[in-house]
């Protein structure tokens, strides 16, 4: 059976069916007649990660072309591939391979944030700011863009939340010093000052998503939150495993256990995940 991607079912081949970015060639256009994308879903980039694939480029080029439209005055500006750009200007190139297409507003931003989605992890904001953005340009529902992205709807109604975190929050998920199953459970705290201060004490203490819970439950209730176990850890490929059933079925999920033997429990707070996870499981036994 062939491997399935962990990212999304829906590839950049299915929005540009007549066109193989994928494979080398393409047009060569002078990297200063390009433009990046003020619409480009990834806000940061890595300048290591940037200068690991300059050197790459030096030793081998540019072995998939970038995506652009046609702009104004003979110009172009970049849909997908805006890493390979920054990448080939770093090292030195003067043109680069494209493939020139003519595209709606709407193609442009699914396939912007797909490409990024699929070709390096965007952090959750990221995501979420793009979802937001085809809502707000592309007049997508939730449901729409669940389905143009081959998520669960709970997971991009999940992801929206995180845009209601306060801006020092968002900073700590950007960086990477809290991961996206925090901010959803800071995203469901009432008031700002409350969710900066669990933050904080998450951070401080090392939770976990499930001792994070445990507090803004407590919070919620005005009881005293008690001292915390020492954080459960669990081996990298098990925690990775874990944060994948989460954001497949787009409801909490808990991994204990080791990889010979353990358990994963699913957790559901409202009718609606529940039938999510019933239509969801039900077309895993169609397929």
């Amino acid at each position: 059976m062939p491997k399935k991607s962990h990212g999304l079912g829906r590839g950049l081949d299915a929005l540009l069916p007549e066109a193989d970015v994928t494979m080398t060639g393409g047009q060569e256009i002078a990297i200063g007649d390009i433009d990046p994308n003020p619409d480009q879903p990834r806000r940061v980039f890595q300048e290591e990660s940037i200068a690991q694939l300059a050197q790459s480029i030096k030793d081998q080029g540019v072995l998939q072309p970038i995506l652009v439209v046609p702009g104004d005055h003979g110009r172009y500006r970049i849909v997908a591939g805006e890493r390979r750009w920054r990448a080939a200007r770093m090292a030195g190139l003067e043109t680069v391979p494209c493939v020139v297409r003519d595209l709606d507003i709407v193609q442009q931003m699914e396939i912007a944030l797909i490409e990024n989605l699929q070709r390096e992890d965007l952090n959750p904001i990221e995501v979420a700011q793009g979802i937001r953005g085809l809502m707000q340009h592309c007049g997508y529902t939730q449901e729409a863009v669940a389905s143009r992205l081959s998520k669960s709807r709970p997971a991009v109604a999940n992801l929206l939340r995180l845009l209601s975190l306060p801006e020092e929050i968002a900073d700590m998920v950007r960086d990477g010093v809290l991961s996206a199953g925090h901010a959803r459970v800071l995203a469901g705290v009432p008031d700002d000052a409350s969710k900066l201060a669990l933050a904080k004490q998450t951070i401080e203490s090392g939770w976990s998503v499930r001792q994070l819970e445990v507090a803004a439950a407590a919070l919620k209730e005005e009881k005293p939150v008690k001292p915390m176990p020492k954080p459960r850890l669990l081996p990298v490929e098990l925690s990775e495993l874990e944060s994948r059933v989460r954001e497949t079925f787009g409801i909490r999920a808990t991994l204990t256990g080791s990889a010979k033997k353990g358990k994963i429990v699913l957790q559901y707070y409202s009718r609606e995940e529940l039938e999510h996870l019933s239509d969801l499981l039900n077309r895993m036994q169609e397929m």
